[in-house]
């Protein structure tokens, strides 16, 4: 693995597995493919089969919900979805526990938790910190725990050697991004459309201006989620981004089908369709540019 500089302490420090994940990608010269599941939705054995299937289905990155009776961010699927594993009696220690078991047949690729501050801040905070260091966790997006409030858990994640990940939004203006992006680690999430999750398709040459003009203020990696729900967005923007993020578009096929195996094969069917379309989207002028 290679090294960093460590700029808070001047030695130097493995990177990451976000950071790893990003370096090969940009020598591939192509966008990270992410893709959302909430832990153990419709139930703990068919989420265990979906998680542990997504590498070999193309995914890059896996962005894991932690299940929340309150997910304000969220559309109507993942709400659905948040549910349905809550009412199976997924809990935050069977997410955290889900993570341990995937790492122990697969080393590389990262995982980020993503959720809201209410089930961390009842487990414990230093003591999810540890556990979720422990089990394998790379990184955390928080959708309601403001930068103001970095001192609750976005500075004692990093002293646990966990990113985290922040969202700017197409109303985060000139004034507030540098308070969004201080203390931002592995990746910038850039919440494509003005709502919640799962809503209307985001239009590209908006997007493509919106995240040009985050480059000017960051170094991070830039993902792009919300709305993009088709192998075609996903190839449209991964032609200007680090990486596509795809969320509700997987809860609805789970929550279409019939069984667990059908589940299981909807998923990873369009986890390929989507994996194949970053990894073809940029053209020979594209890829030098990049």
């Amino acid at each position: 693995m290679s090294t960093i500089q460590d700029n808070a302490n001047n030695g130097f420090k493995k990177a990451s597995r976000l950071e790893n994940r990003f370096a090969e990608l940009k020598k591939q010269n192509r966008p990270a493919l992410v893709s959302y599941l909430t832990a153990g939705d419709p139930d703990a054995e068919t989420s265990r089969r979906l998680l542990h299937g997504l590498p070999s289905a193309g995914v890059d990155i896996i962005e894991l919900g932690m299940p929340f009776s309150d997910p304000m961010a969220d559309g109507p699927a993942i709400q659905k979805a948040a549910l349905r594993a809550l009412e199976n009696g997924q809990t935050q220690a069977k997410t955290l526990e889900m993570v341990r078991r995937f790492r122990e047949e697969n080393s590389t690729t990262p995982i980020v938790l993503m959720g809201y501050y209410n089930p961390i801040f009842c487990y414990g905070v230093e003591r999810f910190l540890t556990d979720a260091a422990l089990a394998g966790v790379d990184g955390l997006i928080v959708v309601d725990l403001p930068p103001e409030h970095d001192e609750e858990l976005c500075q004692p994640a990093a002293q646990h050697g966990i990113d985290f990940i922040r969202l700017a939004t197409p109303t985060t203006d000139a004034k507030r991004l540098p308070k969004v992006l201080s203390n931002t680690s592995g990746f910038i999430y850039y919440v494509s459309v003005a709502g919640v999750t799962g809503g209307s398709a985001p239009t590209p040459e908006r997007l493509e201006s919106a995240v040009a003009k985050l480059r000017e203020h960051t170094d991070l990696p830039v993902a792009v989620g919300f709305g993009i729900r088709t192998a075609e967005q996903a190839a449209t923007i991964g032609r200007y981004s680090d990486a596509v993020v795809v969320g509700s578009a997987l809860v609805d096929c789970i929550e279409n089908a019939s069984t667990p195996d059908e589940a299981v094969e909807r998923v990873h069917g369009l986890v390929s369709e989507l994996a194949e379309s970053v990894r073809t989207c940029r053209t020979e002028s594209e890829l030098q540019a990049c």
